[in-house]
């Protein structure tokens, strides 16, 4: 049985005009005397359609970004038309339609659109892009598929399927449970926004995400710690008999600032991490989740004694658990509880060990770079830079406080 040739024709709904005075895109598929109309999601100023060319005039970029679409959806209307044609079945124009449709649907998936944007990137290392650009791309790869697992149990995304609050749920996991820092997202939401971009000018979304989400860039200086003032007015608020939650989470913070653990191993710390030299000292040994690196820090007596006033049998973790945001929310109280200047993060009490604990007591750098976790001495350096003085200001104390700090272990 011979099939009939397809035609498809977009035109504009005139007696369908929004507010904004623009009307809306339709597409009517004909396969004989067979017809089935079909929305493009899309819409224009009626002033701007050419119904001959079935396209916007104009080259602003909202006509550019509608044609591009328009052309994306006509392709896919005659890829299930030649789907249909391939089966040697009869079929008509509602066959189509339904095709289509489900075959835009079935293939608007946020990672699967993530690994066509990298290998197109990959084509262009040498060209115009450095290779070492593309690792980027890689780990937005890994961290939003790891995110989509844990959170919705799935390895992908259909973009119908993501919400505007999407991205501010995933920094909330980058920075929270997996340690980085505000400028490393903003980067990664950088990643998030062009693929989004893409998908919706290629007719894949409905909307385009993210678009306004607000993502803040960090602070890129060197690090900020806490002094010896700030630290000790810290240490020394007092809380009433019903602010149990905020006096947790000023003992996180503290022991976070004498052990340099950041807020993902902080929660994840057992007991099982807690080990003895053979001298009797107690070490932290660990491997970071951001880095999977290990972590081999000797504990000072105020990490010890904030261990031993949560100590539970109702729990393996070393300490008790406080989620991201409200320990985040704890330590902006804090900050004005104590009365001090400067607002710090979660991040700073791990500034505030490698500098204010070892560095500017004359802990050798590749000593705290270990304990820290870092995969090179270079990371460190940014906090010897804040400090270069106090290093031969306290030789003295360098003697007395690293003699048994070897890394023996």
């Amino acid at each position: 049985m011979k099939q009939e040739k397809m035609k498809v024709l977009l035109y504009l709904k005139k007696s369908g005009l929004d507010k904004s005075g623009k009307a809306p895109i339709m597409g009517r598929i004909t396969l004989g005397r067979n017809v089935a109309q079909f929305s493009c999601k899309l819409s224009c100023n009626p002033e701007l359609w050419n119904p001959r060319e079935s396209r916007v005039d104009g080259k602003s970029r909202e006509a550019v970004e509608i044609n591009g679409r328009l052309e994306s959806l006509l392709l896919s209307v005659q890829s299930a038309y030649q789907a249909l044609l391939s089966k040697g079945c009869p079929f008509d124009a509602t066959d189509v339609k339904e095709q289509f449709q489900g075959s835009v649907q079935t293939r608007c998936m946020l990672v699967e659109r993530l690994d066509m944007l990298i290998k197109e990137k990959e084509s262009h290392v040498g060209i115009d892009i450095k290779k070492e650009a593309i690792h980027g791309y890689h780990s937005t790869r890994i961290h939003l598929q790891k995110f989509i697992q844990k959170k919705y149990k799935v390895s992908d995304l259909a973009f119908s399927q993501l919400t505007e609050n999407f991205i501010h749920e995933f920094g909330q996991y980058f920075l929270g449970e997996c340690g980085f820092q505000e400028s490393t997202f903003y980067n990664i939401a950088i990643h998030l926004k062009t693929v989004c971009r893409l998908a919706y000018r290629e007719g894949l979304a409905d909307v385009l995400l993210f678009d306004k989400a607000k993502i803040s860039k960090g602070d890129k200086k060197l690090p900020k710690a806490l002094d010896k003032s700030s630290l000790d007015k810290l240490m020394n608020t007092q809380f009433g008999e019903l602010e149990e939650e905020i006096e947790t989470a000023r003992d996180l913070f503290v022991f976070a600032c004498h052990t340099g653990a950041a807020y993902c191993d902080l929660m994840a710390l057992k007991k099982s991490h807690l080990v003895r030299d053979d001298e009797g000292s107690l070490w932290l040994k660990f491997n970071r989740q951001k880095t999977g690196v290990l972590c081999r820090i000797k504990l000072l007596p105020e990490a010890i004694r904030i261990i031993e006033k949560y100590r539970s049998n109702e729990r393996e973790t070393l300490l008790p658990f406080i989620g991201y945001a409200t320990y985040q929310s704890y330590l902006k109280a804090l900050r004005l509880r104590a009365g001090i200047a400067f607002p710090f993060t979660t991040h700073t009490a791990r500034h505030t060990f490698a500098t204010l604990i070892t560095l500017e007591r004359g802990v050798p750098i590749e000593t705290v770079s270990k304990m820290l976790g870092h995969s090179n001495v270079s990371m460190t350096e940014r906090y010897a830079k804040v400090t270069p003085q106090k290093l031969f200001e306290e030789f003295d104390s360098f003697l007395s406080f690293t003699k048994d700090m070897q890394l023996a272990i």
